[in-house]
């Protein structure tokens, strides 16, 4: 097996920042995955890259990257209420949504647009609209860098919480994600009463709610809100919504009434960071050709030619003023390289 030298990593990060590989492959299978970690040097930094939607590259990789193209949906089984159907890691996010409404199965339509790969969909728990991945999560195969075998990880199994899950945490690194499995309602329970769906689904003049509906509404909300990859670099929201305590939360609501917020069952209340930056004055800010989307201060641009370290200079100064402001720290959602 030949590995690929100096490869651009360009076309493979939403971002679009042009840094190179040391070495490069590809595997559309579990055995290409095995054969090329068996050719990899001993000692040599290994990168596995999906679809390259929530990654900011600060510098060139001295290592080995390998991208994860195994490919595939099929229904495995269905019963009264569910149809259960696996994906390949490699296969687009998007896409896979698009085959669960034309077989009209329920729970993914909130998740419409979302930029990256199935692979991602577990590690991030990704989530929009009041939909996560749990909610549709049965489970997932995953092959053990180290032990050299498969793992099923069931829905307790991966400890999801807010944009996270174990493979982010204690087994970061350890695993590469083969396939997916979810559980797909035959008889749709609709989310509509998150962000502006109802009110999109108004102006599209539908009369019967369906899951193609509310996919068409999150479309439209997404494409008018965040900007195409395809257009300009981003890895769409590039900070999670911080969560503060009651406490916390009624003394920042005394100093700004408007401040836009959203209570979670535990009592705390999740703060929209997009609001917290936007206060901060730093919507359609630019530096150079790194910048803050002037439609939405959550999503960080490359307008063309930014490097990784400018975009994160960048997300710095947005942490620093906003800990500054309002004595809240953001956390980066997008994994910094």
């Amino acid at each position: 097996m030949e590995f690929k030298e100096n490869f651009s990593l360009k076309p493979f990060n939403t971002f679009g920042i042009d840094v190179k590989a040391r070495y490069y492959n590809s595997f559309e299978s579990q055995s290409e995955l095995e054969e090329n970690l068996q050719t990899k040097n001993h000692g040599q930094s290994l990168l596995i890259l999906g679809g390259g939607s929530n990654i900011l590259f600060t510098g060139d990789v001295n290592g080995l990257v390998l991208k994860n193209d195994i490919r595939g949906i099929d229904i495995i089984t269905e019963d009264e209420h569910y149809v259960y159907v696996k994906a390949g890691a490699g296969e687009n996010w998007h896409v896979f949504v698009q085959y669960c409404l034309q077989h009209n199965l329920a729970g993914v339509e909130n998740l419409s647009l979302i930029p990256g790969n199935v692979g991602a969909s577990p590690m991030q728990n990704i989530g929009a609209y009041g939909v996560e991945i749990k909610d549709v999560f049965y489970d997932l195969e995953a092959y053990h860098i180290k032990e050299e075998k498969c793992f099923t990880f069931s829905l307790n199994d991966c400890e999801f919480g807010y944009r996270d899950s174990i493979f982010k945490k204690r087994f970061k690194d350890q695993f590469v994600i083969l396939s997916v499995t979810y559980c797909l309602r035959k008889q749709p329970i609709f989310h509509t009463q998150y962000g502006a769906i109802e009110q999109e689904l108004v102006q599209m003049g539908v009369n019967k709610l369906s899951i193609q509906a509310i996919s068409q509404a999150v479309i439209n909300i997404r494409t008018s809100k965040l900007p195409d990859p395809a257009v300009i670099g981003n890895a769409g929201s590039f900070f999670k919504n911080p969560s503060i305590s009651n406490e916390q939360f009624s003394t920042l609501k005394e100093s700004f009434p408007n401040v836009v917020a959203y209570p979670n069952n535990d009592g705390t209340f999740k703060i929209a960071a997009g609001w917290l930056i936007e206060q901060c004055g730093w919507k359609g800010v630019r530096r150079g050709d790194a910048g803050c989307h002037p439609k939405q201060a959550l999503v960080l641009v490359n307008y063309g030619n930014a490097t990784g370290k400018k975009i994160y200079a960048l997300s710095q100064e947005i942490l620093e003023s906003v800990q500054e402001k309002f004595g809240i720290m953001l956390e980066r959602e997008v994994n910094i390289f």
